[in-house]
């Protein structure tokens, strides 16, 4: 169907509305499908493991840079042309809010979008976390922690560095880098056959990061033919849950937009699949001490998500199919983090309190 068509009828606003809300419910559903999280991954491989959870993401993570390479390589989409790239970011920004964001993860049991993805199935204690995350991403935004997030951003920015590219700054092709992708997706592929995590989760986890070059093409086809100015992107839950938030705080109608679509289209998406597969379950807090951590998680992310400019999605996945420096500086700090947290809070310290305990479960939430 013309897209152009579509935008004649609904309006440009409308369509952005829809377009995010049908990728959005198809990465809920798959992501729910395929269990793919960040933390467990990161988790699992803290422990020295390399398992099905690594072998999840690692197929998302390229398989959405290799549809990403493979649209600009067909003129359908140029990374020069968003946010990312084409404007300064922030490199403290990036690593002080990449480590805030692996700690919170692990803290919360899971990323913003697993807990979006889980909050959809019934699990209460995502979906306040999750609540949480939305407001203090707002504060750090436009409320009263946005100076200190101005001031932990400002002293380090791809201005001093000339560029955000790492393909540009690293001297590497573009015909090589999608060559090493392929072999890591086909690596991926094979480390998941190797842990038999089954045929449907495998193709699960190729169509959540199918979702991202997606995003991108639909996006990128609006730009050309919307009247007004049209943002170029593709998934993040951190910015699009401030905004979804606000929307429920706003006049009707004066917040239409790709993000606004995607965080319900996620959220719809989940509880289909997790409905069609009977996974839905109501699950509550089992404590005061489980509460508070959850929330500081859950805070600690909506922080440290605005700060990095994106969260385990937006700059783990996103950011990094573009090869944006800055994402690639803020997924790094979140597996360092992450794996430093579950070392600590979920090892160290439980087997000082109780020696002899059983470590606790590589679930990709609880």
């Amino acid at each position: 169907m013309d897209l152009a068509l579509i935008a004649d009828r609904f309006g440009d606003k409308w369509t952005l509305l829809i377009g995010g809300a049908i990728i959005g419910a198809l990465f809920g559903a798959f992501a729910q499908q395929s269990r793919f999280c960040l933390r467990a991954a990161a988790v699992e491989f803290s422990r020295g493991r390399v398992g099905g959870k690594m072998a999840i993401w690692l197929i998302v993570f390229s398989t959405a840079i290799a549809g990403t390479m493979a649209l600009a390589a067909q003129g359908l989409f140029s990374a020069t042309e968003t946010r990312q790239l084409a404007s300064p970011q922030s490199l403290s920004g990036a690593a002080i809010g990449g480590l805030l964001f692996g700690t919170g993860m692990v803290l919360a049991r899971g990323c913003s979008s697993r807990l979006l993805v889980l909050s959809a199935t019934g699990n209460l204690r995502a979906l306040l976390s999750g609540l949480v995350f939305a407001v203090v991403a707002q504060a750090s935004l436009h409320g009263f922690l946005s100076p200190v997030r101005d001031a932990l951003a400002a002293p380090l920015t791809t201005l001093s560095i000339g560029s955000n590219d790492l393909l540009v700054m690293s001297g590497i092709s573009d015909q090589l880098a999608f060559t090493l992708v392929v072999i890591g997706l086909l690596a991926s592929l094979a480390l998941a056959a190797w842990r038999r995590i089954g045929i449907w989760k495998t193709v699960a986890a190729f169509a959540v990061g199918a979702c991202i070059p997606l995003a991108w093409w639909f996006t990128s086809a609006m730009t050309a033919i919307a009247f007004e100015p049209v943002q170029l992107e593709a998934l993040s839950f951190t910015g699009p849950s401030a905004n979804t938030l606000m929307l429920f705080l706003s006049e009707p109608g004066s917040m239409i937009d790709f993000d606004v679509g995607l965080v319900p289209g996620v959220f719809i998406g989940a509880f289909l699949a997790a409905l069609a597969t009977g996974e839905l379950e109501l699950q509550g807090f089992e404590g005061g001490d489980s509460m508070r951590r959850y929330l500081a998680g859950a805070a600690l992310m909506g922080f440290g998500g605005m700060l990095a400019g994106g969260c385990a999605v937006g700059a783990g996945v996103t950011g990094a199919s573009i090869f944006a420096l800055t994402a690639w500086v803020t997924l790094f700090a979140i597996w360092i983090a992450a794996a430093t947290t579950d070392w600590v809070v979920d090892r160290k310290w439980p087997a000082r309190k109780a020696p002899g305990l059983a470590s606790p479960s590589l679930q990709p939430s609880e």
